[in-house]
């Protein structure tokens, strides 16, 4: 099968193979910038959580570095730079989740390309088989063709169907691989945001205690 015979099928089947190759090179473009995107983001958020999991303290959000600083994750920390350090917990979790609710859309900003190409393309790939089995019944108008070429027709005008099926089958895969990284970027976000809380509700809970030791030590003095 050479590059003319495919651009006779491309032709005989009403030009949806050139539609299905243009939305096959969309769905590998979505497919490996997404992929790369979160892979990074997952790694990031990896690094961020073993930082806070090493120490009971905040980290500073300006000494991040410049990889992690770019994350949606570091949002966060800089929410946490900006709250009070008397904010009661609730309003600090509040706060967190407001950030997360405006950096959850950018994680699967164009998955919803890849899902429409894996609607369309067997409906692509349909639409091209009847145009090309029109194209092979036609002949039976001509005395002249045998059954050989009318069969043949009909295999030719089936590459579009399961052209159409090949790529929906590599978007869904991809698809639903993509979505899982996204659960697992948004389950990060939660998590850092409760050892955020945690931490910031330890911060407060150590100098009170540390005044209540001070109290005793006078008290016991003048004692």
């Amino acid at each position: 099968m050479n590059i003319s015979h495919l651009l006779d099928l491309a032709n005989d089947s009403g030009g949806t193979l050139y539609l299905m190759a243009l939305l096959l090179l969309i769905a590998l473009t979505v497919i490996i910038g997404r992929m790369r995107y979160l892979s990074n983001m997952q790694q990031g958020g990896e690094q961020l959580i073993a930082q806070l999991k090493q120490t009971e303290q905040q980290i500073d959000f300006s000494a991040l570095p410049e990889n992690l600083a770019r994350l949606p994750h570091a949002s966060l920390f800089e929410i946490l730079q900006q709250e009070p350090a008397n904010a009661d917990r609730d309003t600090f979790a509040g706060h967190l989740e407001e950030a997360i609710m405006h950096e959850v859309p950018t994680l699967d900003r164009t998955l919803w390309v890849l899902d429409t190409v894996i609607t369309l393309a067997p409906l692509l790939g349909l639409f091209g088989t009847i145009v090309g089995m029109f194209n092979a019944f036609h002949v039976l108008g001509d005395a002249q063709n045998n059954a050989s070429q009318i069969t043949g027709g009909i295999a030719e005008a089936l590459i579009a169907t399961a052209s159409g099926l090949f790529i929906a089958m590599v978007g869904l895969t991809f698809f639903n691989a993509l979505h899982t990284r996204v659960r697992l970027v948004v389950h990060q976000l939660e998590t850092i945001k409760i050892m955020l809380v945690n931490r910031h509700e330890n911060l407060k809970v150590a100098p009170s205690n540390a005044r209540s030791r001070v109290e005793l030590m006078a008290a016991a003095a003048r004692g």
